[in-house]
């Protein structure tokens, strides 16, 4: 935690990260125009006009709202995602560097199936076949990303496999399963911990991509890849219908990136 502390970044990070969930958690108790009150005459107010502090998009819906609201979207399917991909991958990557030889090569070349294709465009072939939605999408940029924990544990695996307190476990007669979930994996949460923290933002960035183009959430939810899809047609004449939403995925993004950073930092026993 001290290591975590001095890293001036990462404090930044975490405190950013806290306010969007408590925004995002508090959202259904706060008073506040719901995000789909629609109303014509305030259409596209700029911002700090009466009653609408960050403006009103082309339909005259609150932008607070809406970027209140659409922050628990993204956040639910960051986590949501960013937590089915790690599941899967992790599971894969610990068998994998476990048992290894044949396992392992037959494992490891269905990943390298999956990256030969770029994570987005693999994403967006899945909501294709699956219909758009934002369930789909979730899913579609779970397995997306399967690949990037997958093979992260199964390097770390591979390190600790050939240690002495697996050694130690098998001459008393563990099994395999429980030498991978009693031995393995508490040795590799850290390492997890900082993927999982690393990947959230990069999730939050393809879902806001594929509600742009249509793909992910559908309106009228409030998300903030929907926002900027519909204020794209009006960034000459009111440029804030945009620029809210384009810096809220900016501003939570580069916080969870930092925030991830200075976990790597602060788990690394190599680290002062």
């Amino acid at each position: 935690m001290k290591r975590f502390l001095r890293n001036r970044g990462a404090a930044f990070g975490a405190i950013v990260v806290l306010v969007v969930v408590w925004a995002a958690l508090m959202a259904p108790y706060v008073s506040m125009a719901p995000p789909d009150k629609t109303a014509l005459s305030r259409r596209l107010s700029p911002p700090r006009s009466p009653g609408y502090a960050l403006g009103s998009d082309h339909l005259g819906r609150d932008l607070v709202s809406r970027l209140v609201w659409g922050a628990r979207v993204s956040l639910t399917v960051g986590i949501v995602s960013a937590g089915l991909a790690l599941v899967t991958g992790a599971i894969i990557g610990i068998v994998a560097g476990f048992y290894a030889g044949r396992v392992d090569n037959l494992l490891m070349r269905a990943i390298d199936i999956l990256m030969g294709f770029p994570e987005i465009l693999l994403a967006i072939a899945l909501v294709a076949a699956l219909g758009p939605g934002l369930t789909n999408a979730m899913l579609a940029v779970a397995v997306a990303n399967v690949p990037f924990y997958a093979r992260g544990i199964r390097g770390a695996v591979l390190l600790l496999s050939g240690g002495d307190f697996v050694e130690a476990a098998r001459a008393v007669g563990a099994t395999d399963r429980r030498i991978m979930v009693r031995h393995l994996l508490p040795n590799i949460i850290a390492p997890m911990v900082v993927f999982l923290s690393l990947n959230i933002g990069w999730m939050i960035t393809e879902m806001a991509g594929l509600s742009f183009i249509g793909l992910g959430a559908q309106p009228p939810t409030a998300d903030w890849g929907t926002m900027l899809a519909d204020g794209r047609a009006f960034i000459t004449v009111a440029a804030h219908v945009v620029t809210v939403p384009g810096l809220a995925i900016f501003v939570l993004v580069l916080a969870l990136n930092l925030l991830g950073e200075g976990l790597r930092e602060a788990l690394d026993p190599r680290s002062g």
